[in-house]
């Protein structure tokens, strides 16, 4: 008998259940992992909320963890039982003890990287990856802008920046979150609750504004964000954090400067099992080399869910987050 968390209905972190389950064998191209360590993240509450909905309900959540394989179905070529693995996107379903997966979503962790560490870096990790690498390519010299950068995508993106050669410019809410990102790589931060974060970038620019703003808080941020941008600088859109952002007329990317906007999500990007594996293989280096540390500042035992997602959605977090089985 394992233990999982499953959601009947939408709504506050008290509709998380408790439950008991069953999994039998994995069937043709699947695996059964136990986890050791399940990572938190908001798109965790946009699906606990319904922001995102959720194909049928009941329903589990999460979306990464790591563990070991404990047992392969047939015609499963890509790993082994007692392979140390991770994952991060696929159907709902983390938050559980142990969990049949289809292999392919699967990458086998190098010896240098622990449970906690995979499972609190490969989403937000991985996010980071496209959107500092694919999304827009940064490149030495530019100036980007990061907006929540002591959380989890933000203060690996920070760092990642930073070794690739731009100047960063991130937003935090306090003073402890300013001196946090910027122990991380990030050179200004800008502490949002007392400065107006675009006419900080314009003096932080002279008078230029960034080249990408990678902004995962959507409504409250969003024209701000525009308005902290040079002409021809990309608005990268990936997260709602506030909020849905509302209907606008494309024009005003014209009247901004001719700007670019995309609104990505990860499992695009990782659609692909040879673009999977090169992503996971590039987060794993910088990880090992030092040139990226995540900061694992909160730990709950996965029984006390709830709490953690009101302490995430409190803004009471920084870095990231693992869920003990």
């Amino acid at each position: 008998m394992s233990k999982a968390i499953q959601l009947s209905q939408t709504g506050g972190p008290e509709v998380m259940q408790w439950i008991d389950e069953t999994l039998g064998d994995p069937g043709p191209g699947e695996v059964r992992v136990r986890h050791h360590a399940i990572g938190l993240n908001y798109i965790d509450v946009y699906f606990r909320t319904g922001v995102y909905p959720s194909p049928t309900l009941p329903t589990g959540l999460g979306k990464e963890a790591a563990g070991v394989v404990e047992a392969i179905g047939p015609n499963v070529t890509l790993v082994d039982v007692g392979d140390r693995v991770a994952y991060a996107g696929g159907a709902n379903g983390a938050y559980c003890d142990v969990r049949i997966i289809p292999e392919s979503q699967l990458v086998r962790l190098p010896d240098g990287i622990g449970f906690d560490t995979a499972a609190a870096a490969m989403l937000k990790g991985l996010t980071a990856q496209y959107l500092l690498r694919r999304t827009y390519k940064v490149q030495p010299g530019d100036t980007v802008l990061i907006h929540a950068a002591a959380g989890g995508v933000g203060l690996i993106a920070c760092q990642w920046a930073k070794a690739l050669g731009a100047t960063v410019i991130g937003t935090v809410g306090s003073d402890e979150k300013a001196a946090l990102v910027k122990a991380h790589g990030c050179d200004h931060p800008i502490v949002y609750t007392r400065e107006h974060f675009p006419s900080r970038v314009r003096e932080l620019t002279d008078g230029d504004g960034v080249h990408v703003v990678y902004d995962s808080i959507g409504k409250d941020t969003f024209l701000d964000s525009i308005d902290s941008l040079r002409p021809l600088g990309m608005m990268v859109s990936f997260g709602n954090a506030s909020g849905m952002v509302e209907s606008f007329s494309p024009q005003i990317l014209a009247q901004k400067g001719s700007l670019f906007l995309t609104r990505p999500v990860l499992f695009s990007y990782t659609a692909k099992r040879s673009d999977l594996e090169e992503m996971a293989a590039e987060l794993f280096a910088v990880l090992a080399n030092g040139t990226v540390k995540v900061e694992i500042n909160q730990r709950y035992s996965l029984v006390d869910v709830a709490q953690a997602h009101r302490d995430l959605e409190a803004r009471r977090t920084t870095g990231s987050t693992i869920l003990i089985p």
